[in-house]
């Protein structure tokens, strides 16, 4: 996919790979090898051939400078190394032009199950991957790009945020006619994982209108969750995302002024 974006106004941080300790990776093999005792007959097929060719492994936490390299051959996707969470404007501008943003800090043993907020494991483990997948790369390039031209406008982020949240970080997909999972947020997650498969856990089509008037929840497991069939349907809905974004945004425009009338 070819899109013309800005480049993002951001200096890049050092992943400073020396300074892991032998604690940083005896925490990122325990979860790493926790996680793989379910998810071969979880995750999608993508995200785990994603696995061995970028070369991630239980032994080691892996090091942008060789996972980069190996990203740009498949999709043209680039790690760049950040502090923690990032502002709107820099984090889809780094979508924009395939730059995903990635914490460098692991969670302490003492937080294996539990995190506020997104460590390494998240960002590096469930994230990464799937960006060797050109159709999944396509469509969070296509995802930066929009939210660019709409940040001027808070409901406008919350709405696109919702599509992010419900495909990216919890998305679930049909693959061979098995349900699996895709979504970074389940995919590190061992109770989600377990949980999201589940008979108690609400499952939807996916359906960019009904996504975009569903809000998340982030403290507990997901209401619901959206079905892809395929990382083509993510790609093809883009123009619809875009058609249905607009509708909201001129009739939440039309409320205010009559509103004020």
């Amino acid at each position: 996919m070819h899109l013309d974006s800005p480049a993002p106004a951001f200096t890049a941080l050092p992943q400073d790979y020396a300074r892991y300790t032998a604690d940083d990776q005896w925490v990122w093999r325990i979860l790493f090898e926790r996680q793989m005792q379910v998810l071969p007959t979880a995750a999608s097929r993508r995200f785990l051939e994603g696995l061995p060719r970028i070369h991630f492994q239980a032994g080691c936490i892996p090091d942008f400078a060789a996972t980069n390299p190996l990203l740009e051959q498949a999709t043209g996707w680039n790690l760049v190394a950040v502090p923690g969470i990032v502002d709107d404007r820099t984090f889809f501008a780094l979508l924009a032009v395939r730059r995903f943003p990635a914490t460098t800090w692991l969670r302490t043993p003492a937080q294996l199950d539990y995190l506020e907020e997104p460590d390494m494991f998240h960002d590096v483990f469930a994230h990464v991957p799937l960006l060797t997948d050109p159709f999944f790369a396509d469509f969070l390039q296509a995802v930066g790009i929009l939210a660019l031209r709409h940040l001027h406008d808070p409901y406008a982020v919350e709405l696109l945020s919702r599509l992010y949240w419900f495909t990216v970080e919890f998305g679930l997909i049909t693959e061979a006619g098995a349900l699996r999972i895709y979504g970074a947020g389940i995919l590190s997650s061992a109770g989600e994982t377990r949980y999201c498969l589940s008979d108690g856990a609400a499952r939807r089509p996916f359906d960019v209108a009904h996504i975009l008037a569903t809000p998340y929840v982030k403290d507990r497991m997901q209401d619901v969750y959206f079905v892809i069939d395929s990382y083509e349907q993510l790609v093809a809905s883009v123009p619809a995302l875009e058609a249905e974004l607009l509708r909201l945004l001129a009739a939440q425009s039309a409320e205010l002024t009559q509103a004020r009338a």
